[in-house]
């Protein structure tokens, strides 16, 4: 019998409880404790100096082990300090990083931010603030929480976790959240991105050493490394040339240049499945087909008008074709698209050396043109940031075919920015790094290596 009561459950089977403490004895929390651990953890992570992206990629990951997250996110307070734009997260798709944006007082997140409380809810759907984005497919973890990270002068950001289930954030979770947000405050060093954008005296912009941080919109994800150029445009007075023979065989050569280009292009647009968005490329090659153009451009420029000044005369008169026989929309745009390609038809016979780009170069610019993917793609630029004037249905697409990363809605960029300056161009959060330490270069130098030993 008592072989059967031994082997039967047994108290001593169980779990034995800690002993409580001992009066003037300490207590040793030893490892083994899964959220301590998790803390201790992250607070050794916090305290280290790191580069920004590694701390928007490295806290929410370690956040939601602490709180058993399915999501964590890290928003950042940007522009005026008017928008928050998600920049770290674990669980949503990788894409969505520097898309997701709130103002203040928008949403749960932003309404957190504008009372500088921390918010829960069980059910996030259900909650009068609540913001949808389609592309998250949150709704499949409706327990919310986030909480403000506040710095010297306000809110820096926002943290929030999300997770299945029906069991709200306990207090104590809360608690711990702000805990933990208090470290990421420290932590960021958030002047580099934020404080650079509001101070009244900018840094001049080239030449200079100091480092800035812009934030941008993800356009073409991953990240280079290079010095900034600015794009180039024809001069205004072109290189003045006798006309010729001479000149019409270097027009003629564009012509058949561009035209590959652009069958290259269009095969490119196909791959990428980018259908009727990518349709202005076959009005380009119309254009470049046209025999009449092309035969009014080589005459003009065999009987002494030279390439720059023959296309030019052309492209004038498309457009006042267009302008004396009706104020159609399609003809004007058909028009603007005839200057384009002129343009690039001229540095491809001339090659101007005022407007030439340096090679591997991370390009700046205002807007981006059919003449970039025909004439500045020949540098083999390693990235592209665009302002927030680079607006219109085609940039989008002009930058996916371009193929490298690529940011939009740069703010400041060329107030910030000069030709020659080093930038990292981080299309993956969304940042723009000008003078990068030597921690954030070695990040992009070892993705370089990864890459290059999963090619070999």
């Amino acid at each position: 019998m008592s072989v059967r009561k031994t082997t039967s459950a047994s108290p001593r089977r169980k779990q034995p409880k800690p002993a409580p403490p001992t009066p003037g004895i300490p207590h040793i929390h030893a490892a083994g404790v899964e959220r301590l651990d998790a803390v201790l953890d992250f607070v050794r992570f916090a305290v280290r100096p790191m580069p920004l992206v590694t701390l928007l990629d490295e806290a929410p990951r370690r956040i939601a082990r602490i709180v058993a997250a399915d999501v964590c996110s890290l928003y950042l307070l940007e522009g005026e300090g008017d928008e928050l734009v998600m920049r770290g997260n674990v669980g949503f798709p990788d894409n969505v990083l520097g898309q997701v944006r709130l103002s203040v007082g928008e949403g749960i997140t932003g309404m957190t931010i504008e009372h500088l409380r921390p918010t829960s809810v069980a059910y996030a759907q259900e909650h009068a603030g609540y913001r949808h984005f389609p592309e998250l497919g949150e709704e499949r973890f409706p327990v919310f929480a986030a909480v403000p990270i506040i710095g010297r002068a306000g809110a820096l950001g926002a943290i929030t976790v999300q997770r299945r289930g029906e069991r709200a954030w306990s207090d104590t979770d809360i608690e711990l959240l702000v805990a933990l947000s208090g470290t990421i405050a420290a932590s960021a060093r958030h002047a580099e991105l934020l404080d650079a954008m509001r101070e009244k005296a900018p840094r001049r912009a080239g030449g200079g050493t100091r480092k800035v941080t812009l934030p941008g919109r993800p356009v073409v994800g991953g990240r280079a490394l290079g010095a900034l150029a600015a794009l180039r445009r024809p001069p205004a007075r072109p290189a003045q040339r006798d006309g010729g023979e001479d000149d019409a065989r270097r027009l003629k050569a564009a012509f058949e240049s561009c035209e590959k280009a652009l069958a290259t292009l269009t095969r490119r647009a196909s791959a990428l499945k980018l259908g009727s968005e990518a349709g202005f490329l076959s009005t380009y090659t119309q254009i470049i087909s046209d025999a009449r153009l092309r035969g009014r451009a080589l005459e003009l420029a065999a009987h002494g008008s030279g390439v720059a000044h023959a296309l030019g005369q052309v492209a004038r008169e498309v457009t006042r074709t267009a302008a004396n026989l009706t104020r159609d929309p399609f003809l004007e745009e058909r028009a603007r698209d005839v200057e384009d390609l002129c343009d690039a038809l001229v540095m491809i016979a001339v090659e101007d050396p005022r407007v030439s780009l340096p090679t591997k170069a991370i390009l700046m610019a205002d807007q981006l043109t059919v003449f970039d993917l025909l004439v500045s793609a020949r540098a083999q630029p390693v990235a592209l940031a665009l302002t927030d004037r680079a607006t219109g249905p085609r940039t989008l697409v002009l930058a996916r075919l371009l193929g490298v990363p690529t940011l939009a809605d740069v703010g400041s960029l060329f107030r910030w920015a000069g030709d020659g300056d080093l930038a990292l161009l981080d299309a993956d959060h969304g940042l723009l790094v000008i003078n990068p330490s030597r921690a954030e270069m070695s990040i992009v130098r070892r993705d370089r290596k990864d890459e290059s030993a999963r090619e070999a």
